[in-house]
């Protein structure tokens, strides 16, 4: 019980130096380059007589988005979520695996080399950068994709998808069935390139980091990333938004229209919406809705609602399914 405890403490005093860490989306860094984007937005939009909004403030913080219900939803969620429900599903768990993972393998694992020195060190580093960010995009694309196929995933994932209104807190709008999903295939996936990568090589490469973040996540986060969950519609213009990953993008992907739905699965790179034929862009957001077509405001409007509707949802999908399987009796 002591180490359960001691264990909390130290996750509630990391989560709430969340806005001083860069490896967190709500890092003071990655929210101010947002507002500057947000600023040029803004400009823009006024000079073309296209915002009502009297000042950058309320253009930021519209009353459209604040006196939402589901705005605030997502406020008490990010708190109960991160403090209480996101520690005991996933940080009990990952510990519990750990323990069990470190029984079976023994007291210690093979420490990997990762030293790679010089000019022919320095392309193995970059190339091993790059393969190693398209392969994790990959799976992310394919398990996003799954999430919205598949019935039971979608009844955890919908959970994100229930925000009516975002801004960046509505990013931790996440089931942790859902999260857990994807740090599994993520993970399997990093592992598979790193054991290929250190048999073919016979070392591990360096990271290139920027303040202790891998390069491409860090320009990823600092090129406006909390505007992919807001009101303020950024497209890059073009055919980069096929090549980048704009706010735009994601916001399409949150739409409800008829036009979007299961459109933009893509985390970091679109090529892989262009390449599977997911990718849709329009040239502004007139028809961009947030929310699940077809659900009611009140089916997920709590943060018990939010953790507990997935989970009977899902038995009730999958009490079907096994009801359907049931062989039928001659009688019947």
């Amino acid at each position: 019980m002591q180490d359960f405890i001691a264990n909390y403490l130290d996750y509630v005093r990391g989560f709430l130096g969340s806005i001083f860490n860069p490896r967190q989306r709500i890092f003071v860094l990655y929210l101010a380059t947002s507002m500057i984007f947000a600023f040029g937005v803004y400009l823009a939009a006024r000079k073309a007589k296209q915002t009502e909004a009297a000042s950058f403030l309320s253009f930021l913080f519209p009353k459209s988005v604040w006196s939402h219900p589901s705005a605030w939803l997502d406020v008490r969620y990010f708190f109960f979520h991160k403090l209480i429900g996101h520690f005991l599903l996933l940080g009990v768990l990952a510990a519990a695996m750990a323990y069990v993972f470190k029984g079976i393998t023994g007291s210690h694992m093979t420490q990997l080399p990762a030293t790679v020195d010089g000019g022919v060190g320095l392309g193995i580093v970059l190339i091993y950068m790059f393969v190693t960010v398209l392969v994790g995009d990959l799976i992310g694309y394919i398990v996003h994709y799954l999430q919205h196929k598949v019935p039971i995933l979608w009844e955890f994932h919908k959970v994100h998808h229930s925000a009516e209104v975002m801004h960046p807190l509505s990013n931790y709008r996440e089931h942790p069935v859902d999260n857990l999903f994807y740090l599994l295939a993520i993970g399997v996936g990093y592992g598979v390139v790193t054991g290929v990568t250190y048999n073919l090589i016979g070392v591990l490469p360096n990271k290139i980091t920027i303040i202790g973040v891998p390069v491409l996540m860090f320009l990823f986060n600092v090129l406006a990333y909390n505007l992919r969950h807001s009101h303020i519609w950024l497209r890059w213009p073009g055919n980069w938004s096929k090549v980048f990953p704009s706010p735009a993008h994601h916001h399409v992907h949150h739409s409800c229209h008829p036009d979007h739905c299961d459109k933009n699965f893509a985390f970091m790179f679109p090529m892989w919406d262009v390449i599977f034929g997911t990718y849709t862009m329009p040239e502004d957001n007139r028809d961009v809705k947030f929310g699940v077509l077809g659900m009611k405001s009140m089916e997920m409007d709590s943060v018990w609602k939010l953790y507990a509707m997935p989970f009977a949802k899902a038995g009730r999908r999958l009490k079907r399914g096994a009801a359907q399987k049931k062989p039928r009796t001659p009688a019947e």
